[in-house]
Parts: C-alpha cells; structure tokens; sequence
C-alpha cells in the first residue's frame, strides 16, 4: 500500500434509507470492486459497510425488506405507548441467529474498518474498530437512534449513541486517517440540506442527563452541512467522489413499503456500477 494514496470508503447511516447503500454495495460485491484501504460506516451505514467487507450479497437487502418490515421492528403503536419505535433488541437477536454475518470472511484481512458512536457525555464522535467479539455490539451502539429506541448502550463503560448524530457522513475521519482518494455512499439526493427538526428541538428536555448528546443533536444540522460543503469543495491534494441517490429517490427513515425499497435498492445498484467507472477514471 503506497501511504501517500490511501483510499477510504465513508458510508452514511439513515435507518431505511440504508437501502440504497446496500444496493451500491451489493453491485461491488458482484463485481469484485474493494480497492479501499479503509471503511468507515456509522449508525445503519456500519451494517452496509461490514456487510460489504463480509461480501454477502443481498443480506441486507433481505434486512431491509423482509425483518425491517415485520411489525416487531417498526411500531408506531408500541411507540405511542412507551417502547420503542425502532426495536433493535428484537432487529439484532433475530438477525444474529438467522441472517449473521460472516465474521470469518469479514476478518480474514484484519480490515482497517471502523465504526462510528456519539459520547454522551460531551458529544464527542468516537471511532472504534471492532474485532469478531464487539462488532455486534458496536454496530448496534452505533445505531441506537435517540427518541426512536429508548436504551442507551454502553461501550468501555461510556454511554454512547447512533454515531451519526455527531458524525453524521463521517468524511472528515477518512481525511484524519490519511485518506486522498475517498468514496462517500450518502443515503439522501444530492439537494438534500439538513435543518433543525424535532429531535433538536426535545433533545434538551429529553436527555437532560446526557448533555453531550444534547449538544451533539443540536449541533447535527451544522455538521451535517459542512460535511457536504467540504465533500463538494475539498482541498486540492484529495478527490472525493460523492455518490448520492437520485432526485427520484424515496425512501424515507420509517419506509416500510415493499415495492419502493425493492425499486430504491436498484437504483442502488446502478449507482454502484456508474460509481466504479468514475472511481476508476478518478
């Protein structure tokens, strides 16, 4: 690996928008196409990525469109009464035992992949790199959204949170580590710029106890709009090619309709075969 041209994959979070991720990552894995020294994936865009290095196509589509559609998991109901709206205790032991992902295969390498969480207790975005043991666990921290899943999990003692809230496209942790040539895989169309909605709005009342998290939701918007603004305009000694979904995109964070993930998957697939043509011109 020559140091001065490390490349690095990013690949947003965005609970069911995830979908189109799994498609870009799919249409790689068919293709043979992982020329990235390092991939870094918060919130549902981790289970993208390490679903990707474990190159087991369709899992994740079979995740997004069969478990994630099954009334355990999203319940507006269940919700409204005091539970969860996204159950990732039930999501994550039913996907353990029936849908794992190959730890053997994803390992074999020692892959440079990391994930990224939120610090509860200051806002900090951590980076961590799981090994066999912690990935599950990690991956699911990382996707603890706040509100919608009421837990808070902890990692080293720490309570952390979904890591996309502080690092919501995490591009400026591939430039930390070195990277010139990176790849972002966004889970919204290109036009899409984040305003303050309503979890910025109750974070302060709701957790109260966890002022780094209330720091973090606050700040998202911001973050999340620089981050485009540096992926559109970065320095001159790096490229990043910025793969979004199209305008015709619609899946939404809660989508549970069968037809549009399956269409907004494929759309995913075509992306990730125009995106291996501009990598490789890049």
């Amino acid at each position: 690996m020559n140091q001065n041209n490390k490349t690095a994959l990013v690949v947003e979070g965005g609970a069911m928008r995830g979908i189109f991720a799994a498609g870009v990552l799919d249409q790689f894995i068919e293709m043979e196409f992982n020329p990235f020294h390092s991939v870094l994936g918060v919130s549902a865009g981790a289970v993208n990525a390490a679903t990707y290095l474990s190159r087991q196509r369709k899992r994740n589509f079979k995740m997004f469109t069969d478990y994630s559609l099954r009334p355990e998991y999203i319940s507006w109901k269940k919700f409204l009464a005091g539970g969860h709206l996204m159950d990732l205790d039930w999501s994550w032991d039913i996907t353990t035992r029936e849908l794992p992902i190959d730890l053997d295969v994803l390992f074999a390498n020692n892959p440079d992949f990391e994930i990224g969480v939120t610090m509860n207790s200051d806002g900090r975005s951590v980076f961590i790199k799981p090994d066999a043991e912690s990935l599950s666990h990690v991956m699911k921290a990382s996707c603890t959204v706040p509100l919608f899943y009421r837990n808070f999990l902890k990692i080293d003692g720490q309570i952390v949170s979904d890591g996309g809230v502080s690092a919501p496209i995490p591009i400026q942790r591939a430039v930390e580590k070195g990277a010139v040539k990176i790849m972002v895989i966004r889970s919204r169309p290109n036009s899409f710029r984040m305003k303050k909605g309503m979890e910025s709005k109750l974070g302060r009342l709701l957790f109260r106890k966890h002022p780094g998290l209330v720091k973090a939701l606050l700040n998202r918007p911001d973050n999340y709009n620089s981050s485009i603004d540096f992926i559109q305009n970065p320095p001159q000694n790096i490229q990043i090619l910025d793969i979004c979904p199209p305008e015709s995109f619609k899946t939404k964070r809660f989508t549970q309709d069968y037809a549009t993930l399956v269409t907004d998957y494929e759309l995913g697939r075509e992306m990730g075969r125009i995106a291996i043509e501009k990598w490789n011109l890049l």
